[in-house]
């Protein structure tokens, strides 16, 4: 396991197996108690972060030896406050929360749970998180009837650390997670990449359409925006170079793409299942509101990058050079089943831990035949897929931690509920100047943080004013999450966009500039199925296919206007037409598509026989 040194690495390793193994049992055998589950859960991560991640190095990458005395000292804190816990288990169940006083060990072992949960995010997270959570703990305490209660509520009850977040950690992200490293190293990647270029590398802007493709299909297992640009954007973005796209538009594309496979069903990068849980609904019910909006996204993303292409007389690749869709279906097709085991074991009524692990066991046999992908396979092989799946899951098991304690201090100040009379009030029952700052806070509480505390949080603060202003249920979840993952790509703390641009060389503020261009949509369609929840497959049959239609046709007016081509180059006039026509197509009303059609009919009609202007 990477982070870690000698006999370390190896007992490292075998706790990242145990770790691993200890998921598996509770898929097969049943939770335990909450606290016995999400503290086992947690002091595992504890555990493997303070030995993974040292706070200092030195320049041969091994920590001083004081460093590692302290990593092992908050070890010991660790074992110490979740062992407590363990051993008096019937204690912390029977007490009255908030009312019984805390014995000595309760709050000395209660603060030094929230220190290492705090530095422990530090270490995997960033200070972001760590510091938005201090700033919370830090209002309570300036509430003298709070401060007591504190320790209480993050470490004796289920409503802090222990609490949704973790329990989303513990019970779906781990594995699905574990699933995705499984399909990294077992060459599935590789099936993504030549089925994207099969599909689409000859077209104009070939290497841009891959880009999109690829990123959607990787992006919906990583579960991480930026990770993904780091998997897929090492030979997309080259290629987009190769082929004539402007570095900045290049990355942007990169970090847009790889952005949106995050809303893309079915697995979401396990954002689904958050979301069910929050909304006490069933899997299927996510996936069937997040469908049409994630196809949306990428339908304007994939025109986007067609138009610019053709705009700038940008060729695809060279057929000869690319793999046949045949011989790769033929020899890698076979690497699909997996995620069709996930799909099928959930649509059968069952769990999705049980779907996750059916999905990540099927991955090996699979694998194994096929002789085209048989060498794919080995034990090293399932070795470093487990120990490289735990490593990527402590990120997301510390960020949930922590986000823990932030629902925690929202929950026991009742902030949340202050929060919400503060937009009502602000937006003066307005629904679009709610949904405005809703989004806009949206951004700015997702910069710097993960997609799922970002999503925990807003879920806490926003999600109750917009249901207070009337916003269905499933349509105000789905809001708040699309701008926690827009804040990604959205400058100036636009972490993917950092990560593309390490790749293509760009600056941040042209590849903002482009990335924002490319993800209108992402921008734009929230507010729509708002107000017309027929594209999240809700209501009359005939609405919904209307809906959608017009929909379609208005993120590519979108896109058309704003790359400036549509069958050739666009006057300054025809992109206006455009604009409006996609913002009419979009709204949730009959005239108003209908109003959008007939514009962009009108400057469809103009270029098709603008006879002067020569085609590009």
């Amino acid at each position: 396991m990477t982070g870690v040194r000698g006999p370390l690495r190896h007992v490292a390793a075998a706790i990242a197996l145990a770790m691993a193994s200890y998921h598996f049992y509770v898929v097969l055998f049943g939770v335990p108690s909450v606290f016995y589950f999400r503290g086992t859960h947690w002091l595992f991560a504890l555990v493997l972060i303070f030995l993974v991640f040292p706070t200092r190095h030195r320049a041969d990458g091994t920590p001083p030896f004081f460093a590692r005395l302290a990593d092992f000292a908050l070890i010991g804190a660790s074992v110490a406050s979740v062992g407590y816990i363990f051993v008096n288990h019937d204690y912390v169940l029977d007490r009255f929360a908030y009312v019984d006083e805390l014995r000595t060990a309760d709050l000395v072992l209660g603060i030094l749970f929230i220190l290492v949960t705090l530095e422990a995010t530090r270490r995997v997270v960033g200070l972001a998180l760590p510091l938005t959570a201090a700033a919370f703990l830090v209002y309570a305490l300036a509430h003298r009837d709070l401060a007591s209660q504190i320790v209480d509520q993050m470490y004796l009850t289920t409503e802090g650390i222990f609490g949704i977040p973790l329990n989303v950690s513990a019970t779906y992200m781990v594995l699905f997670i574990l699933f995705g490293a499984f399909v990294e190293r077992s060459g599935t990647g590789r099936l993504f990449r030549d089925f994207s270029l099969a599909l689409a590398g000859a077209s104009a802007g070939g290497p841009a359409k891959v880009a999109c493709v690829t990123s959607a299909m990787f992006g919906t297992i990583s579960g991480s925006s930026t990770a993904n640009v780091m998997t897929t954007g090492t030979f997309t973005i080259p290629m987009m170079k190769r082929i004539g796209y402007r570095p900045a538009f290049a990355g942007a594309v990169e970090a847009v793409a790889s952005t949106g496979g995050q809303i893309m069903p079915p697995i979401m990068g396990a954002a689904a299942f958050v979301m069910a849980e929050f909304m006490a609904v069933s899997y299927l019910t996510v996936v069937s509101i997040a469908i049409i909006p994630a196809v949306l996204y990428f339908v304007a993303v994939f025109f986007a990058v067609h138009f610019e292409a053709r705009r700038a007389g940008i060729e695809g690749l060279p057929r000869p050079d690319l793999p046949r869709m045949g011989k790769v279906l033929a020899e890698r097709g076979h690497q699909f089943l997996p995620m069709a085991v996930i799909v099928g074991v959930l649509a059968a009524g069952y769990s999705p831990p049980y779907a996750a692990l059916c999905g990540l066991l099927s991955i090996v046999p699979v694998a194994l035949a096929r002789r085209t992908t048989r060498h794919e396979i080995s034990l090293w092989m399932v070795f470093e897929a487990l120990t490289t799946g735990v490593r990527n899951a402590l990120t997301v098991s510390a960020a949930c931690a922590c986000a823990g304690i932030v629902i925690g201090v929202i929950s026991l100040s009742g902030l949340g509920v202050d929060f919400t009379q503060f937009v009502v009030a602000l937006s003066r029952d307005t629904m679009v100047l709610a949904l405005a700052l809703t989004a806009v806070a949206g951004i700015v509480l997702g910069m710097g943080l993960p997609t799922t505390p970002a999503y925990i949080v807003q879920v806490a603060l926003l999600v109750p004013a917009l249901i207070k202003l009337g916003v269905p249920l499933e349509a105000a979840h789905l809001f708040v999450f699309y701008f926690a993952i827009l804040s990604v790509i959205t400058p100036p703390v636009a972490i993917s966009l950092y990560a593309a641009n390490g790749l293509s060389g760009a600056g941040l503020w042209d590849s903002g500039l482009a990335a924002v261009k490319l993800a209108a949509t992402g921008y734009i369609v929230p507010f729509m199925f708002v107000y017309g929840p027929a594209l999240l497959l809700i209501g009359d049959g005939l609405d919904i296919v209307r809906a959608v239609a017009s929909a379609l046709v208005g993120v590519v007016c979108l896109a058309s206007a704003l790359n400036g081509f549509l069958l050739r180059r666009s006057r300054a006039w025809e992109r206006l037409i455009l604009f409006a026509a996609a913002i009419a197509l979009l709204m949730p009303d009959a005239a108003a598509d209908l109003a959008g059609l007939a514009l962009a009919a009108a400057v469809l009609a103009t270029q098709r026989y603008r006879k002067h202007i020569p085609a590009t």
